[in-house]
This record gives C-alpha cells, structure tokens and sequence, in this order.
C-alpha cells in the first residue's frame, strides 16, 4: 500500500519502522504496509503444479513487449510467458519539473520523487541528516509530507519548506477559504510554507542547493522532494496496439475495464468511463482496489461493468482529515456546510470506529440503500467567512446544479451516503439539509 508511506509511518516511534515497515495506526493497531504477508504467495517454480492455482510474483523482471495475437509478453532478459488473459496493472511514474531535469547530476542526487518504499527509506535517513528539505507541490502528497516532516522540525531542528504555485495547499481540489486554512495548519505544523512559488531554476550553490523563483525569491536548501503528480506508465501501448487517452493518459478502456479481447487494466493506468461523471483516470488506493477485483472477476467472465464512485481520503496528522469522491475540482462552483467539531471527529477516532487505518477498506463498495431529504425553508448555505474554524463539515461540488462530488471534512464511515447522493444526480433545492444526511449536527 502507497497511503502509509506519506501518513502513518512518519510518525511512527518505532527506530526500525523503515526495515519492518510496520506500524501503528491511528487507532493505535498495528499493521503491514504489505497487501498480503509472504506465505500468501506461490513460488513461480512451483506455480504450474500447485492444486488449485496461486497467486506468484516474479520480481526482477520487467515486460518489454506485449504479443497480443500470440498471447504472449517478453520479459527484459529475453523470456517469454504466455496467457490466457492479461491484466496490465503497471501504475505510474512520479513526474519531475523541466526546472530540475535540466539542472544537472549534481542536483538529481539531493533529488527525490516519491512513490516507493525506497523513497521512504532514503527520505526518512536524509531527514535525519540533513538541515533543510524543500518539498515542491501542494497537492495531497505534498502536503502530507509536508505535515510529517514538520513535526520532525520541532525536536530535530529540520528546515521544512513547501512551495507550490497555487494560492493554497490543495489549491486545485478545495474552495479557496478551506485551501487557506488548509495552509495555516500545514505552517502550525512547523512548515514554511511559500505559495504562489513558481520555480525557475535549480543549481548548486557551495554545499547546498540554490532554487530560483520566477519572481525572484531565492530559497537554499540541502534536499528537494518533488511531489508534482503521476505519469501513467503506458510503455506497453505501441507493442499491443493499445489505445492512450490523449486527455487524460493511460490505457483506455471500456465500462468492463477491458482494453482489447483477453486484456484488462486496472488502477493508476486505467482510463475509464464513468457513467455518471464521463471519462476519467483515477490515481488512489480504493480505486486500485476495487479496479483491480473487478478486472478479475471479468476475466473470469462475470461482465459486470464499473459503476463503483472510488474515494480517497487525505490525512493532515491524527487530528485533520478529510474523505472524498466524484469531482472535486476548486474550479466547480462549490457549497460549504460545517459545524462545531468534537474529540470524535478526527481521523484517529476514525479508524478506533472502524477499524481499519486504510479507511477504504471499511466502505469500499457500500452504498445507502436510500437518501430522504426533508423539505426546508433553511436558507441557502453561505460561504464560511475568513478565519473561520472549520471543525467538521461537509463540501459539495456543483456541476449544472447538480452534486458530481463531495468533500466530508473531519466527517467520517459516512462515504456509502455521498456515493448515493452522486449517483442519484439529482437537483437539490436545499443543500443544508442533504448535509444533515451525514450527521453533523450531532455533539
């Protein structure tokens, strides 16, 4: 699982978190950032005479070619496997900056695009080593690095900067208010947090790395993490005459997620179509979740198409945190509804109620059977004034009067009923009573 890797494990007390990769959850459990444990898996070797079939990695080794009339792949040494049917399940590759891939050697090795759990490993000892780290990008990653590293400012005396070029952490995906307050407590958690930061240039400087900005400011740094998104990795498209959605990237496929005849794709590479929002690309856990289940179950000819609304969630430390689905894009017109939050409505009494620190894994496909909305004479909602605390509440994004997404801010296990309400596609007279659907209101 990606998730801890930028959440729990950076809090974790535990001196040798980076070799066990294991970790306390917000609810205090402990668990594997691993899928599955090894003893789930097959050795390759031994796959072909295993009752009942398994499940085998091979590691190591990296498809080159793809023989769709043949049924067969290429592997990077030369050997060549052959299937029934196949699912492309490749993911993406962290992007960098034009900035930095022009600068030079010299400044790629103080560089680092996280995704993996190496990224992980070394990130956490150059925090360790190092006096200052710059992360480029407001995004989700960004800013939850951002927030776990300034809590390793206060005791360690690390300089922890964020720059990005919107107004606001999570600029593109939260109405500007809550992206502004978003990015006060990103600086209470030690961050120097430097918006509208466009980057111009990155070179070295004596010991250390000299990051110009299109308007001039200068920031010196000793190691810059670069959290600017994901490139579908659709390498394999030319070999198997699959189609790349030229809007969105990734391979494009249809309701079944099936690409051609004998293959499918699921995850971060799959560009689908939605019935309720259009065609999409989806780049977070539950989706790589249930994309992946239900690519299975088609392979084995259950011809179910993908109806499912997958959430994300984003964790701001234990205290802060939000769930979300649809279109949550700060460029749709938006509704904000919120009340006074309590001790239970935090990420970490989340996942004590659920169970689970992967929060999706406690609703991933559930729906509410039915959504009533009671007649109001309430008066449309209004936009929460500047300075506002915004303890828990619920975001609601408007395309053509209707909901196509939804941010529960510090509300959470209520994502079946946002599900509904988006699937429904209905014109809502009052948006402060489907709030009320979420409860919260409740002490």
């Amino acid at each position: 699982m990606r998730p801890p890797l930028s959440k729990e494990l950076w809090f974790s007390d535990d001196p040798k978190v980076t070799e066990t990769l294991r970790f306390k959850q917000w609810n205090g459990k402990e668990r594997s950032i691993y899928f599955q444990p090894p003893s789930f898996y097959v050795p390759v070797r031994d796959l072909p005479s295993v009752e009942n079939g398994g499940v085998a990695v091979l590691c190591g080794k990296k498809v080159v070619h793809m023989d769709v009339r043949g049924s067969t792949v290429k592997l990077s040494d030369g050997t060549q496997i052959s299937y029934d049917k196949c699912l492309i399940a490749t993911g993406g590759t962290p992007r960098n900056l034009p900035a930095i891939e022009r600068a030079g050697k010299d400044v790629q090795r103080r560089l680092t695009l996280f995704r993996k759990i190496e990224d992980f490993r070394n990130l956490e000892k150059i925090s360790r080593e190092v006096k200052s780290i710059t992360i480029i990008g407001g995004g989700f990653l960004g800013s939850e690095l951002a927030c776990a590293l300034g809590r390793r400012a206060r005791t360690r005396g690390l300089e922890v900067i964020q720059l990005f070029p919107e107004n606001g952490n999570m600029g593109k995906v939260l109405p500007e208010y809550l992206s502004n307050w978003t990015t006060e407590k990103v600086r209470k958690e030690g961050v120097n947090v430097m918006p509208n930061a466009v980057v111009k240039s990155v070179s070295v400087s004596g010991n250390r790395l000299m990051i110009k900005l299109k308007d001039g400011r200068k920031v010196e740094t000793d190691h810059i993490v670069a959290a600017v998104g994901l490139e579908p990795n659709v390498e394999l498209a030319k070999s198997a005459g699959l189609e790349v959605d030229s809007d969105f990237g990734g391979f494009r496929v249809n309701a079944e997620l099936q690409a051609r005849s004998n293959i499918w794709v699921a995850g971060d590479a799959a560009c689908f179509y939605d019935i309720k929002l259009g065609r999409r690309r989806v780049e977070h856990h539950d989706h790589a979740v249930v994309s992946g289940r239900l690519a299975g179950e088609n392979m084995t000819g259950a011809a179910k198409p993908y109806w499912h609304q997958s959430m994300f969630w984003s964790d701001l430390g234990p205290n802060v945190g939000y769930e979300a689905i649809g279109l949550v894009d700060s460029s749709l017109p938006t509704v904000g509804v919120f009340a006074k939050a309590t001790a239970k409505d935090t990420p970490k009494s989340a996942t004590e109620q659920s169970g689970t620190g992967i929060r999706s894994e406690s609703e991933t496909e559930a729906e509410a059977s039915e959504v009533h909305i009671s007649p109001s004479s309430s008066p449309t909602p209004q936009v929460p004034k500047q300075g506002e605390d915004y303890g828990k509440g619920v975001i609601f994004y408007l395309r053509d009067k209707v909901v196509v997404g939804i941010v529960l801010w510090n509300i959470f296990n209520r994502m079946p009923i946002a599900r509904k309400i988006i699937k429904d596609g209905e014109e809502h007279d009052d948006l402060n009573e489907v709030a009320k659907l979420f409860n919260i209101h409740e002490e």
